[in-house]
């Protein structure tokens, strides 16, 4: 493939966001049967212990947070208090949406509007979060005669099953702990090679405030990155040190 041909693909692949992360099969699988064993024990759960009318109706929500909790279980938006905080709020804004904005239209589009916000300001920025919000603003007869109700059954029924399954799918896997605070810290490099200075957390804190805009990274990530990198290149340099030089040629 010639020279051209590759950053041509390279430039499609950035602007369309393809993701070209180097993730193992393993990973994958593991991702998928994460996500259908918590689906299937919400939906469970919510048969047995909800009308059949209404148990469903929050698995749409519950779909995306089961990609984010098992495809994504390190990234902050992931993160036990996003989950619960933004199910929450988004829940009882789409819920008073539903009971005091007549046009479904509006209420639907201010749900999902002001639960951004105040995901924002509590800090618990949360996506699929915002289909609780529309779920819940856009509710039938039964969600309106349930009124705040609807928020703690089905809504953080449901949120609470799928993290316990998080918290406990996860710990079966020693690289991927849930909730990220589990993970082993990794041991800080033994020295740092020249021209690689070490970033302090201030530096993170300056660097995402330049950017203003929420980054679905982790600090400790970023720093793990950051170690991985530099001990590549110590690697390298400590082999290139211990390979023998080559002598003056044999005359």
């Amino acid at each position: 493939m010639s020279t051209g041909k590759r950053l041509s693909e390279s430039t499609w692949f950035k602007a369309l966001g393809i993701e070209l992360s180097p993730v193992s099969h393993r990973e994958r699988l593991v991702s998928a049967l994460g996500g259908f064993l918590a689906i299937f024990s919400v939906y469970a759960v919510g048969k047995a212990v909800l009308d059949d009318g209404v148990s469903p109706i929050m698995l749409f929500s519950m779909g995306s947070t089961a990609v984010m909790l098992f495809a994504v279980p390190h990234g902050p938006l992931s993160q036990p208090w996003p989950l619960l905080g933004g199910h929450l709020v988004s829940g009882l804004i789409g819920i008073t949406c539903l009971l005091f904005v007549p046009d479904p239209a509006l209420a639907g589009s201010l749900g999902v509007g002001l639960s951004i916000g105040a995901m924002h300001y509590l800090r618990c920025l949360h996506p699929p979060a915002g289909a609780t919000a529309l779920a819940a603003a856009l509710g039938d007869e039964t969600v309106r005669a349930m009124g705040y109700a609807f928020v703690i059954a089905p809504v953080m029924l449901n949120v609470l099953i799928i993290l316990a399954v998080a918290i406990a799918f996860n710990f079966l896997f020693p690289w991927r702990r849930y909730p990220v605070v589990l993970m082993r810290p990794s041991s800080p490099p033994s020295r740092t090679e020249p021209g690689y200075a070490a970033i302090s957390h201030e530096d993170f804190v300056y660097a995402l405030t330049q950017m203003d805009s929420f980054i679905d990274v982790s600090e400790d990530d970023l720093l793990r990155i950051y170690e991985l990198a530099t001990g590549r290149r110590r690697s390298a340099a400590e082999e290139a040190r211990a390979a023998p030089r080559a002598g003056p040629p044999f005359v």
